[in-house]
């Protein structure tokens, strides 16, 4: 039953996330607030590189770009407003002159292992230049043993390294309505390490919702205003991660072509 309950609020969650407006200034004077996609600098800034991404624009070939999520990836009934495709359009328009392909395959309530077994044949049906895997919420929720998640993910990585792609890692969203249902941190730490271990960019969407819940900037915490806040943070997901690939290929405006 409690699995149930946990599944239900996560679903909720990534289909029906709720708004709240953004905190105001005392008076007129004040400072104007942060906007709520605002991201703390450190939360966008990688070690790891992206080489073929890099390459992919500066020789002026397509960047072939592969989501592969689970429901959090999407929005029913509106995929353009989902972050798979507000990542595409910031990364059109902060890459002008790039030609930018974008697919999601989704992979409904299906862990790690179980993504990570379809991952080669992914890429050779899709060819992508970057695939951004995320992962972690489904694990969590079935309570899959940390360490099995850990190697299922090294495993995908590796499968994904050796066909040729550049990889980013996605990890848990967050929820303040099913923090006390699952034990998120095992997840998190592990994908860490093993973006660590094999040098490859790690998004932490965990961190930057938790920040714009804590800020104020979104309740994600009440169901009120479902769909119209789904809108909102995925947009703010989309462009916030754009940056972070764009960061992370070193693909600055001077760079570009």
């Amino acid at each position: 039953m409690k699995s149930a309950r946990t599944m239900l609020g996560l679903t909720l969650l990534a289909a029906c996330l709720a708004a709240a407006p953004a905190r105001a200034g005392d008076t007129a004077a004040a400072e104007p607030p942060q906007q709520p996609c605002d991201v703390p600098a450190y939360l966008l800034a990688s070690e790891s590189s992206l080489p073929k991404v890099t390459d992919a624009v500066k020789s002026g070939r397509p960047l072939e770009v592969l989501v592969v999520g689970s429901r959090s990836s999407t929005i029913p009934a509106n995929e353009a407003s989902a972050y798979p495709a507000e990542l595409q359009a910031a990364l059109k328009e902060a890459l002008p002159t790039a030609t930018i392909n974008l697919s999601v395959e989704l992979q409904a309530k299906h862990t790690a292992e179980e993504t990570g077994g379809t991952l080669v044949k992914l890429v050779e049906a899709k060819k992508p230049t970057l695939v951004i895997w995320q992962t972690g919420t489904v694990d969590a929720m079935r309570a899959v043993d940390p360490d099995d998640f850990r190697a299922a993910v090294d495993d995908g990585v590796v499968a994904l390294r050796n066909a040729g792609v550049d990889v980013v890692l996605v990890n848990l969203q967050y929820s303040p309505r099913t923090e006390t249902m699952i034990s998120a941190p095992p997840y998190l730490d592990n994908m860490r390490v093993v973006a660590q271990q094999h040098d490859v960019p790690l998004f932490d969407r965990f961190a930057i919702m938790k920040q714009w819940s804590d800020a104020g900037y979104f309740d994600l915490f009440s169901t009120a205003h479902g769909v119209d806040l789904a809108k909102r943070v995925h947009g703010c997901l989309g462009r916030a991660l754009s940056k972070f690939v764009i960061d992370a290929a070193h693909l600055g405006s001077t760079q570009q072509n």
